[in-house]
């Protein structure tokens, strides 16, 4: 979605990008994020103290993805649902991609801010991928009454879901449509109590820093060399020709 009249929006034709000059975007994004959280305890203080790592696959792959995403954005999960779930079955798991995603909630969806802040609990305990696959698998379903919370159970075990609940408290609100959503900056006077704000904000620092102006949009990097952020959706065949292209050099 853009950020201005949010009107669909398609990505450009990636087969233009065999002929853009590879300028990394230097110091644009931070180093990638890791794969799993380090090995640590069970117990409600280590996963307060973990940082989430909202990633998938081996970060040694030769390609890194990052794709800045609003949970709530129907752009966004047929962007998923099209494209990334197959490169995350072939691709990722193969090796040869990174997988990383920012959250990037904007504040004309209404829930897209507390979907990221239940993907990053699940991250902090090793769960990502299990809840951002739910999110966005439901994406209709909770958006019509922002219940978020019975496709997360769903998505999880009974004990590792109690663990996200626990890192949920005090990030209770904007979980009914009478609630506002969270700013961009992530200072709404209703949400200042949440402890997994940081985290999202980290995200949309980045995501200034490019500039990101509409969602989805994603950043490759091969072998180092970083090209220019590509916003909206694009289909997997386009997607899978340009990162067998990538490979191919």
């Amino acid at each position: 979605m853009n950020r201005g009249n949010y009107p669909s929006c398609r990505w450009r034709i990636l087969s233009q990008i065999g002929v853009l000059t590879a300028i990394a975007l230097t110091g644009a994004l931070g180093a990638p994020a890791q794969t799993k959280p380090r090995a640590q305890s069970s117990t409600a203080n280590s996963d307060e103290i973990a940082t989430p790592g909202k990633s998938i696959g081996n970060r040694g792959a030769p390609i890194t993805m990052e794709v800045f995403s609003d949970y709530q954005c129907p752009s966004c999960g047929n962007f998923y649902e099209s494209t990334l779930k197959y490169m995350i079955t072939d691709y990722v798991a193969a090796g040869k991609v990174y997988f990383i995603h920012r959250d990037f909630p904007l504040p004309m969806h209404p829930y897209s801010h507390q979907a990221a802040r239940w993907s990053n609990a699940a991250a902090k305990i090793g769960k990502f991928q299990e809840v951002d696959a739910a999110l966005f698998d439901n994406q209709a379903a909770w958006s019509a009454d922002g219940n978020i919370e019975k496709f997360v159970a769903a998505a999880l075990k009974p004990a590792d879901f109690k663990r996200v609940q626990r890192l949920m408290v005090g990030c209770e609100s904007n979980t009914s449509a009478a609630v506002k959503p969270a700013s961009l900056s992530g200072k709404g006077q209703a949400d200042r109590g949440c402890a997994l704000d940081i985290y999202i904000e980290q995200d949309q620092a980045l995501a200034r820093l490019l500039p990101v102006s509409q969602t989805p949009t994603s950043v490759i990097t091969y072998k180092g060399q970083r090209y220019p952020a590509m916003p909206g959706f694009v289909t997997w065949p386009i997607l899978k020709s340009f990162l067998d292209s990538l490979l191919s050099q």
